[in-house]
């Protein structure tokens, strides 16, 4: 399937670009340079010209996605809409392109992770505690269009090495007179089968006042989406096993000893898994067993998404030379994520042990720390059989997470002479994040266990449950409960203003000059309350039961879904859970009164966990637009300056007590850029770009402090001295355009960058708290995951882009075939990210999210009465978060594909029906263990999401 569609992407894009070439002789030349308010969309054809002709007229590497209409964007989130542009690639997490982390927008910008800079109409535009704004919450039917500049000029606001992502909204002087819309739909996931809406609504009103106009408009949508992620999340490490046969003679001394159980004596089918260590073993090491997720957790996952928004504007022109308005964007995402795990603890009696040949070296296992030779430390891998008195246990929870951004903008725009125009901006941003998470944990009762058969080579792996029956009630006790709030609130203001001198005559097109001044503060508090016990005493359970609840004695219980991983896993699911949704407020606190559970929203601070951050900004730059020998060499020079002053507050412990810990910094930046295009024809240029640009490191890695995640095992700790990403980039581009919509690119891309952002994450004892909880981290001795994001050496992206999109409408080619058409875009992108781990090793590692090889395939139709698109977008394997401190520890997504699809009918009277479909492949990112150089091919974490069905009816007026 693989190699099909990458011939087939091979076929397209020579297709599209030789029918291109081959119609060059009958390009339109366009008009001239066309600015993005000047441009009016209707329809697909439509869209896709406006895309090409943004592209055509930049006088900066870009690209652009426009709604094809008001009110919608291409497809069911920015995010996924973005991952159409050549270059971009974004995370799929819960059934949609998301962050898996809940951190920035999971978007990747020629192969740097987190290195994107957020603007909604220019403005820098932000999630609370983040420098990104959480593009996949934000409403698509508010969007108008989104442009990707790459290689951002000086103009543009600092922030994005990567690139700089420009949400644009709707303008009313883009719509003359009365402009309504409305539409009506929903969205249905076949997995949760579950069927949730969408709305979104438009008015907009223009009236000529005097020598001037006046626009006024207002739109708002709401959309809420419901997926299942059906998972197998695996424990990380390795660890190295003996198999002892039943039938030998050592493990009949053992269990006469005692070490052995006894009933198993003789049987030549089970086999005791003793631990080994492999360095004490000096023969023959191939007949080890190493031991790598050998007990994946049966985990279901509910993701509910509710998005909503209000975008306001009003324009006022009282003359051509004068603009004034005043906008604000409201923005509300939930993010709703409930979940219940069935966990185990294998057993080391294993019936009919099943193995295969396996490099488990040390390299794969501790890099190799030692040095010498890279040894052979088991030469097997655990694939099945049915371990023997296993244990069962319950963990399951819930995380609501409310994300409010609001930004309110005025200014204008004056053309003070003919020649000079200055314009101004004031902006005020405000963002909030609230995190409710509960966490509640059952043990099996006392005495039981399970015969747990299963077969680890399959995706999903298979398992069969035999022994009690983990649907009822009485098969399990209560045990832990703990709360997890915690709250963001940032705040932001921005002032700048533009100067921009034009000129007649002579090599120079325009000089602009311009200043601004930014604020932003950010200031995170804590609430966790973990490890209530759920017992009679309020103490810990029992091991015998004595103090325990049984779950079927009080509180809502529920089973969970019967289809688990669509019944490709053996075991169907049904297996019992305390209600999610009943999880919140204070249901638990009155059915369990022993266990001293706090009322919400009274739980005490933990004040080494809070932090306080500001930062300010002072930039000013210059630039300067020129053309030479008949516009057949075009560009633009310039150089932004920036001085950014920081302060970090954060609470440490220590030996006298909690104190505050404060931190300064002040750097300043020197920023140049230079464009530069070549005409080789009216249609034909050769595009060079050249840019310095910084990331800042997020607000909360900058603070002195560590927080804790009591729940899951992990703790962050900021870094005051992290210093921002710097990155030289190159660009160079040849650009073929047609007429309309068809055109083909090639384009090269070299960034070096200084000082790479990289988490690195170690198992550390983290003073006054050890870790107890059921969820496995990977580490021992109540040690947490500690991660912290550190400034790596130099290193690079670099790749090439290809592109190239054709409605079918030459003079050569038959008619009926006009209406078709086909887009296509390959990427290949290379990275480099040295990482020094806390052991001291440098390890090359490439950037996480970042595949080397990413293609989108798309087919066309359109006509007056309908349209359809279908997409395969694919991405192969790429590196999951930051490498580990041993690849072992490492995770991959393995190579995935996707296809969506569309139909829209136009209707009498402006009605339109929609029809969409996403992820009709069902397929997801699923993690394998390892990393470049050491893929082992073994599933750490397998996903269905399912696919996701929706219907819309638009109307439309006006326009």
């Amino acid at each position: 399937m693989k190699n099909f569609l990458q011939d087939s992407l091979v076929r397209l894009l020579a297709t599209v670009s030789v029918a291109a070439l081959a119609h060059s002789a009958y390009a339109q030349t366009a008009a001239g340079d066309q600015q993005l308010e000047e441009i009016i969309v209707t329809g697909m054809r439509a869209s896709l010209q406006t895309n090409a002709m943004l592209k055509k007229n930049a006088i900066e590497v870009v690209d652009s996605i426009t709604a094809n209409d008001i009110g919608k964007l291409p497809d069911p989130s920015v995010a996924e809409t973005l991952t159409r542009v050549p270059g971009v690639q974004a995370y799929r997490f819960g059934g949609e392109a998301a962050s898996p982390v809940g951190v920035g927008s999971g978007i990747t910008v020629r192969g740097l992770t987190g290195q994107t800079a957020s603007r909604v109409n220019g403005r820098a535009y932000f999630t609370a505690g983040q420098r990104e704004f959480n593009i996949e919450g934000m409403v698509p039917a508010i969007v108008a269009g989104v442009d990707v500049f790459k290689n951002p000029t000086a103009e543009h606001i600092e922030g994005g090495i990567g690139g700089v992502v420009n949400v644009r909204t709707r303008r009313p002087l883009e719509m003359k007179g009365t402009t309504a819309t409305l539409s009506v739909g929903g969205r249905y996931n076949d997995l949760s089968e579950d069927a949730e809406p969408e709305m979104f609504g438009l008015v907009s009103q223009t009236w000529d006042v005097g020598d001037g106009e006046i626009g006024v408009m207002l739109a708002g949508g709401y959309m809420r989406t419901v997926n299942r992620g059906d998972n197998t999340p695996g424990a990380g490490g390795i660890s190295y096993r003996r198999a002892i046969n039943a039938a030998s003679a050592e493990y009949a001394a053992g269990a006469a000893s005692g070490l052995y159980n006894s009933a198993y004596v003789g049987r030549s089918d089970v086999n005791y898994l003793a631990n080994v260590t492999p360095s004490s073993v000096t023969g023959d090491r191939s007949g080890l067993i190493a031991v790598l997720g050998e007990n994946p957790t049966i985990g279901w996952e509910s993701y509910v998404r509710t998005r909503k928004g209000v975008n306001g504007m009003v324009q006022y022109k009282p003359n051509p030379d004068l603009e004034l308005y005043v906008e604000g964007l409201y923005n509300f995402y939930r993010y709703d994520q409930e979940y219940g795990f069935l966990g185990s603890s294998n057993s080391r009696y294993v019936r009919n042990l099943t193995t295969t040949p396996f490099q488990a070296t040390e390299g794969l296992t501790n890099r190799n720390i030692n040095g010498g030779a890279d040894e052979l430390l088991a030469g097997r891998l655990l694939t099945g059989g049915t371990f023997l008195g296993s244990g069962l246990s319950i963990t399951e929870g819930g995380n609501h997470v409310d994300y409010e951004t609001t930004v309110v903008a005025g200014g204008g725009k004056w053309q003070a002479a003919d020649n000079l125009e200055v314009a101004f901006d004031l902006t005020y941003v405000k963002a909030d994040r609230n995190n409710d998470g509960r966490g509640l944990t059952f043990a099996s009762a006392p005495g039981l266990s399970w015969d747990l058969t299963r077969d680890l080579s399959t995706r999903p792996t298979s398992v069969t449950i035999g022994g009690p029956d983990v649907a009822a009630a009485t098969t399990w006790n209560y045990n832990q409960y703990g709360t997890y709030p915690n709250t963001w609130r940032d705040d932001g203001i921005a002032a700048k203003a533009d100067i921009t001198r034009s000129f007649d005559d002579g090599f120079l097109e325009n000089v602009k000059f311009g200043v601004r001044y930014a604020t932003q503060n950010d200031t995170f508090r804590d609430f966790t309350l973990a490890g209530k016990n759920l017992t009679t005493n309020g103490l810990a359970l029992a091991a015998n039961g004595s103090n325990a609840i049984s779950m079927g004695s009080v509180g809502t219980i529920i089973a969970t879904p019967n289809n688990f991983m669509d019944g490709k896993m053996g075991y169907a699911g049904g297996y019992l859970i305390f209600d999610p949704h009943a999880l919140y407020g204070d249901t638990i606190k009155n059915l369990f009164p022993q266990a001293g559970i706090l009322t919400a929203g009274t739980e005490p601070e933990i004040a080494v966990n809070n932090r306080r951050f500001e930062e300010k900004s002072y930039a000013g730059y210059g630039m300067a637009s020129f053309r030479l020998m008949d516009d057949a060499i075009k560009g633009n020079a310039g150089v932004r300056i920036v001085k950014t002053d920081t302060y970090a507050r954060a609470q440490v412990s220590t030996s006298t007590g909690i104190v505050p810990n404060e931190a300064t910094s002040s750097y300043t930046d020197v920023l140049p850029t230079l464009n530069i295009i070549g005409n080789v024809s009216e249609d034909t240029l050769i595009r060079f770009g050249y840019g310095k640009g910084i990331t800042r490191p997020d607000p909360q890695s900058l603070n002195p402090s560590i927080v804790v995640n009591a729940g899951s095992g992990t703790a962050s700790v900021g870094n005051p001295d992290l210093k921002p990403q710097k990155g030289d980039s190159f660009d160079l581009s040849f650009e073929h355009y047609i007429s309309g919509a068809n055109y083909a690119s090639i384009g090269f891309f070299y960034k070096k960058v200084d000082g790479f952002f990289s988490q690195i994450a170690t198992c550390e004892a983290v003073s006054g708290f050890t870790y107890t909880g059921a969820i496995l981290n990977g580490c021992s001795g109540g040690q947490y995951l500690v991660t912290r994001t550190v400034n790596a050496q130099q290193g690079w992206a670099k790749g090439v882009e290809v592109a190239a999109q054709s409605f079918l409408d030459y003079d050569f080619i038959p008619e009926y075939l006009h209406n078709f058409g086909a887009s296509a875009s390959f990427t290949y992108v290379d990275t480099k990210n040295p990482v020094l781990l806390s052991s001291g090793i440098l390890v090359n590692s490439v950037q996480p999210f970042t595949s080397k090889y990413n293609y989108s395939l798309t087919g066309m139709y359109e006509d007056d009465f309908m349209s359809a698109r279908v997409v395969y977008t694919y991405r192969s394997r790429a590196q999951f978060t930051a490498i580990g401190l041993n690849p072992v520890d490492s995770r991959y997504i393995q190579a995935f594909g996707l296809l969506d699809a569309s139909l829209n009918f136009n209707l009498p009277e402006g009605f339109q029906i929609s029809l969409t479909a996403s992820n009709l492949t069902n397929a997801a990112p699923n993690r394998f263990y390892g990393e470049p150089g050491y893929y082992t091919g073994v599933e750490r974490q397998h996903y269905v999401n399912g696919r996701v069905f929706g219907a819309a009816l638009r109307w439309k007026f006006g326009g």
